[in-house]
């Protein structure tokens, strides 16, 4: 017989796991369970290749007032400044947390001990944890889904979420489309050590081969994202380590210091993606699972985490039965006009500065000179940046 829950998550990375322990503490007298397909263990170790993700102020703020954030963690570091700038071209703006008197524009967070700790904080809680396990079937009636686990246990959920990330078994099981379109580019993903120091100064760079961002870790280390054409990018993995620290360093230039060292790199390409629908029967869809966006604005995680904060708040505030087809209905309308923007923005964005025109490098310029100006021209781009939402629309 299956085993009654009122939520079940399946996925327990960054997002289903950060889900979980918002719901469980916005919901306390909820059945919750966690469906995680990979084992973790207890044993970690850092590494100088440990990957890592931007998160926003505003998620910082809203992970801090659930306990599951610690700014002075040894994994994470505060980017204080941003600068924007398009290489061969006179345009830059520079943004400072002290212009908009917040402590930070948001933080840089390793994903691996990041992830441990939201795992630890899963095992300490009163959610039901399965893990490894998985998804082999789903049957769908009336008032609930009933899971099927690879284990041979069955779940019953008044509410199901899918948080098993951009490849979601699980969406497959139910026939939800994930529609793509690719860039003509990848993306090269390393950390790289820089003398001196950073100074917590972030960088966003668009070159002709494509747009970099530069974001400060801890142990004076940058997290690297740097896009290009997939030729360019198996030119570039091919380099060894001193071959690529010259051509990162002039592609780049000397402005986030002089590149001393580079780790493990690895490589992907890139694609704009996004769930057909939000929702299914009693279903809703969060995370990468739901969309995919460009690297280069740093928005993913934090896109995601707004997926948690609504249904969070829905699952608390709603005056429609949990899972029924009005509050997925709800949940539906209050992220899409978010997903969109973002998407749109991060697509524009990419598209706009991977343009050779003349005319629209000349605009990009004078935009960039421009916000450099007049602070007030800075503001959509800096709440942009912070992740600053009211009523699960963007600002």
């Amino acid at each position: 017989m299956a085993k009654q829950f009122d939520v079940v998550i399946i996925g327990g990375g960054l997002a289903g796991a950060s889900c979980a322990l918002s719901v469980a503490k916005t919901n306390p007298a909820l059945n919750i369970a966690v469906v995680e397909a990979n084992q973790v263990t207890g044993d970690y170790h850092p590494s100088f290749d440990d990957r890592s993700i931007a998160l926003a102020q505003q998620s910082v703020e809203y992970l801090q007032s659930l306990n599951l954030f610690e700014q002075n963690a040894p994994y994470t570091a505060a980017i204080k400044k941003v600068s924007v700038s398009d290489r061969g071209h006179f345009g830059k703006a520079h943004i400072n947390c002290d212009e908009f008197s917040k402590p930070s524009l948001g933080y840089v967070v390793e994903v691996n001990p990041f992830g441990r700790a939201l795992h630890l904080r899963l095992t300490q809680s009163n959610i039901t944890l399965l893990c490894p396990d998985s998804v082999t079937a789903i049957e769908q009636t009336l008032h609930s889904n009933t899971l099927t686990l690879q284990s041979g246990e069955q779940l019953s959920a008044a509410l199901l979420v899918i948080a098993d990330g951009a490849q979601s078994p699980t969406r497959n099981l139910l026939g939800l489309g994930f529609n793509t379109q690719p860039y003509e580019q990848g993306a090269i993903i390393a950390n790289v050590e820089v003398a001196g120091g950073h100074n917590n100064h972030a960088f966003e760079r668009f070159t002709q081969s494509g747009p970099m961002a530069l974001l400060p870790m801890s142990n004076n280390r940058y997290s690297l994202v740097w896009c290009m054409s997939q030729d360019q990018v198996e030119q570039h993995m091919a380099l060894n380590e001193q071959g690529f620290l010259s051509a990162l360093q002039s592609a780049f230039g000397y402005r986030g210091g002089q590149f001393t060292k580079v780790g493990m790199r690895t490589s992907y390409p890139l694609v704009y993606g996004q769930v057909e629908s939000l929702t299914a029967h009693r279903t809703v869809v969060i995370g990468n699972a739901a969309h995919a966006i460009h690297p280069i604005a740093g928005q993913g995680f934090n896109l995601g985490l707004r997926d948690v904060q609504v249904l969070s708040n829905l699952i608390a505030n709603s005056q429609h039965d949990l899972g029924s087809y009005a509050f997925t209905r709800e949940y539906s309308n209050k992220r899409n006009d978010d997903i969109k923007t973002v998407m749109s923005l991060t697509d524009a964005l990419v598209r706009l500065f991977s343009n050779s025109s003349r005319v629209l490098a000349l605009g990009r310029s004078i935009g960039l000179f421009s916000m450099d100006l007049f602070p007030a021209l800075k503001a959509p781009l800096a709440k942009q940046l912070m992740g600053q939402v009211k009523q699960g629309r963007r600002l």
